[in-house]
């Protein structure tokens, strides 16, 4: 089934207040129509910008790539589209989204960084720094399926000046969840069940840190193949809280070899390829996280699960539109915003 690609507006309140430029703009772009080709007079070229720096990334490390395509879910589903996300911790504000226990792990702060410092050499002032998140993760999925999972999205926003770990926290879906609380948490946010299956699917990439898994190290066979669970527990005995690849295809070889050798012969020379094999291995009960193995528990979730194990194109198709839908979550209503100079902080 094809997905919606209607605008999901997000209204949230906020719980405390940064200090907002005198000069920021009223509404963060909240009134103003998105639209594709945003920056085509006042920036020409800042796409293929943004995407020579997302290739150099992700051709040094595809894990960057993985990263930057959780950004803009950890992004956008907390106050909208805003670069709330990328704001460092302050003595004003000691605890912004990124130091939230729910945001452990995200990375490629760096590259965005470098995309925006380019940016601004180029056009000052004019692009912000959560359009540049945008297009970042854009072609990072791109980059990441060869092309296969593809979106045009509207630019236009502006950045927002509040970031707070507590909302963060409170609007995230959390790895330990149910599936009926997986519903609710994306229903808030005008997303379906469909959607929520589709966007799941962003596990076949990047790295989980085992306090977000440990509930899979003691789940019975009916919910995880034990040679996995071993493979996990394993891994995860090996430090205070190490990472696991998302995707078991991802796995170092030896690891494998020892503790699941009937798997070996599907692990993958490219690692980090975005692709439907998160299906596959969900119906096979080898996915690292509680809120995978979730959606098998449900009638409409578990009948998209097979859908796209089959159908590989269609859910490239499908994540692209699901990933656009995203990406027009706004600002709450009454917001102020501005284009940072810096995306770690805001405009003083």
């Amino acid at each position: 089934m094809k997905v919606s690609a209607a605008v999901a507006v997000v209204a949230l309140c906020a719980a405390a207040a940064l200090l907002a430029p005198a000069a920021a703009a009223e509404g963060g772009g909240v009134g103003e129509e998105l639209k594709v080709g945003h920056y085509k007079r006042s920036c020409p070229g800042v796409e293929n910008v943004v995407k020579y720096h997302v290739a150099k990334a992700i051709k040094a490390n595809r894990r960057q790539g993985a990263a930057l395509v959780r950004l803009i879910f950890h992004d956008c589903f907390v106050r909208g589209c805003d670069g709330s996300v990328l704001l460092d911790p302050t003595p004003a504000n000691p605890h912004t989204e990124k130091t939230a226990p729910i945001n452990i792990g995200l990375a490629a702060f760096e590259v965005i960084d470098e995309i925006k410092a380019a940016v601004e050499a180029r056009c000052p002032g004019t692009v912000s720094c959560s359009d540049i998140l945008v297009y970042a993760a854009r072609d990072a999925a791109s980059i990441l399926s060869n092309g296969h999972v593809h979106f045009d999205p509207p630019a236009g926003r502006l950045d927002g000046v509040h970031s707070h770990a507590a909302e963060a926290q409170r609007d995230l879906p959390d790895s330990t969840f149910t599936i009926q609380e997986l519903i609710r948490s994306f229903r808030r946010k005008n997303f379906t069940v469909e959607e929520l299956v589709i966007l799941s699917g962003a596990h076949a990439i990047g790295v989980g840190h085992c306090s977000s898994l440990r509930a899979r190290l003691t789940a019975p066979a009916s919910q995880i193949v034990p040679a996995y669970r071993h493979l996990l527990s394993g891994k995860c005995a090996a430090g205070p809280d190490p990472v696991v690849p998302n995707n078991v295809r991802d796995e170092d070889p030896a690891a494998v070899a020892a503790a699941f050798p009937s798997f070996v012969k599907k692990l993958r020379k490219t690692k980090d390829f975005l692709d439907n094999s998160y299906y596959h291995n969900n119906l096979a009960r080898i996915v690292t996280f509680n809120s995978d193995w979730q959606l098998l528990t449900e009638k409409e979730a578990l009948g998209h699960v097979k859908e796209y194990a089959e159908n590989g194109t269609l859910w490239d198709e499908d994540f692209g539109d699901a990933l656009l839908k995203l990406s027009k979550l706004r600002m709450p209503k009454g917001s102020h915003g501005q284009i940072r100079k810096h995306c770690r902080l805001v405009n003083y």
